[in-house]
């Protein structure tokens, strides 16, 4: 199939060049040449996105409902060429890519359906009491209302659906908010031909060209400049907490700061209580080798640590999931650096004293392999380098030598986005001592399953504290995920004509 790419950026309609360039790194087939972002082509597309948000952010419900639909059509209908591409630049299987897709466009139909339903915009309303003694009260309404233009990272781990017109752009747009992505590098080719899909959907829709713009990156420059532009009112970013932090910083020390909606990595830990592992030890090893190698461990909901009570069962749990885990192949990382990030990681965490090699294989170039390591929890409360996120497939069992050294542990563990619990009926007692602080630590608590599956709906939560996120009170997965670019305005003794349709 031959490829409709251009290397260019879509600035508000059109297809813009620039004056530096950079080449894309692959897993497979042949490189590609891109031009770099710059703050000039980013200053271009939020002075359009604030142009366009004076109709956007007006419009009504059906209208970005129908607009979203669009969007999930378009990408459909450009299928085979995204699925492509997306192989060749990040190794993903076709599988993963064709239920990517289907997420993608899911999650765009869930808002449309959402925002039609009306029930977020939590409209209010205290009528006036004219007569009210000692003053009368006014008549007061209340309507949740789109903040104006916001900035996108795409994510390195999902080129689909926490990229160009992933959940950040979904509930961006939902909202009425017109959205400026940086396309993450490490797919560039897939981010343009999406970036295709949303333009032929603008233009389907018959809404301003300002409404959406992708800046490829390439360099710091773009995505420092989305940050630091005046017009930019939020940006959501999934990344690393490295990367993450400095874009927050940024954002906080602006003379005007704006809310930075940042998922920054989690350990995602998992307490194995006794009786459950009396009864399923061995089947719960076995599926926490599966999640933890799940696409190449790349995922921010990777369960990285598990916790158990030491013993004759411990040892066996190990030696399944290292049996497990030893007949996996290598698999492809997403970008170079990743794979060099992975194996750096793993050389930390092998050399930090009192830690167990169980498995240690290798990461030749993009292709990893499992790494399983074993410590007590000791000599975990002691090395706060052990409860540091490694990306990709790398597991650590942390025995405890009883319940009330688990709670310390429990205790001990940074914000996280997940925290889950194997258990079974006996383990009632530990698990309701454990579950007020695992509250306070994971934005989503889990029984008896593995968190790598985060299933896109209302009551899903994909947040938590620092450093899992940037925002504790927020979700970037899920419909609530529209919050985050909304604000509560209220109208006092305003004319009903003037109101805002919606609270008419």
């Amino acid at each position: 199939m031959t490829l409709n790419l251009t290397g260019k950026h879509l600035i508000a309609g059109e297809w813009v060049d620039g004056s530096e360039t950079f080449t894309s790194s692959p897993a497979s087939g042949e490189s590609r040449t891109f031009f770099k972002g710059s703050a000039a082509l980013v200053d271009r597309a939020l002075q359009a996105a604030e142009n366009a948000f004076e109709t956007f952010g007006y419009s009504s419900r059906e209208e970005r409902a129908k607009f979203l639909e669009a969007i999930a059509e378009e990408i459909d209908a450009r299928g085979t060429e995204i699925t492509e591409i997306a192989m060749q630049e990040t190794g993903l299987p076709e599988a993963r890519l064709v239920g990517e897709r289907g997420r993608t466009t899911g999650q765009l139909k869930l808002f449309a359906a959402h925002i039609r339903k009306g029930d977020y915009l939590d409209r209010r309303h205290d009528e006036a009491l004219p007569d009210r003694q000692p003053l009368p009260r006014p008549d007061i309404r209340l309507m949740q209302r789109p903040i104006g233009p916001v900035g996108v990272f795409g994510a390195s781990n999902f080129p689909l659906a926490f990229s160009t017109a992933g959940g950040d752009t979904a509930s961006a747009l939902a909202a009425g908010c017109p959205v400026v992505v940086k396309g993450h590098e490490a797919h560039p080719g897939t981010s343009e031909i999406v970036a295709q899909a949303i333009d032929a959907a603008i233009k389907r829709c018959g809404l301003p060209a300002g409404v959406f713009s992708l800046v490829q990156g390439g360099n710091r420059e773009t995505g420092e400049a989305i940050c630091l532009h005046k017009l930019t009112r939020a940006v959501g970013f999934t990344g690393s907490l490295r990367g993450g932090r400095a874009l927050f910083d940024l954002c906080v020390r602006r003379e005007e700061p704006i809310p930075f909606f940042g998922e920054l990595g989690s350990v995602n830990p998992m307490f194995l209580l006794p009786a459950a592992v009396t009864a399923r030890g061995e089947a719960i090893a076995k599926g926490w080798a599966g999640s933890l190698t799940m696409g190449a461990g790349q995922f921010c909901t990777n369960p990285g640590i598990a916790i158990i009570q030491e013993g004759a069962e411990a040892e066996t749990f190990l030696d399944t999931a290292k049996t497990a885990l030893a007949a996996v192949n290598a698999q492809t990382m997403l970008t170079d650096g990743i794979a060099n990030a992975y194996r750096e990681g793993a050389s930390r965490i092998e050399a930090t004293a009192g830690v167990r090699s169980v498995l240690t294989t290798t990461c030749d170039l993009r292709n990893a392999t499992p790494y399983l390591f074993a410590t007590t929890g000791e000599n975990w409360l002691a090395n706060h380098v052990l409860g540091e996120e490694v990306f990709g497939p790398l597991g650590i069992l942390v025995t405890v030598k009883d319940e009330d050294e688990m709670v310390k542990l429990a205790r001990s563990f940074e914000g996280q986005l997940t925290a889950t619990l194997q258990m079974d009926e006996a383990d009632a007692p530990v698990a309701r001592r454990l579950l007020p602080i695992l509250e306070r630590k994971a934005g989503r608590v889990l029984a008896n399953g593995f968190p790598t599956g985060v299933e896109v709906c209302d009551a899903m939560v994909h947040g938590g504290p620092y450093p899992a996120t940037t925002n504790f009170g927020a979700t970037s997965v899920g419909t609530m995920a529209i919050r985050r670019f909304l604000r509560p305005v209220s109208y006092q003794n305003l004319p009903v004509a003037l109101l805002p349709e919606d609270l008419q």
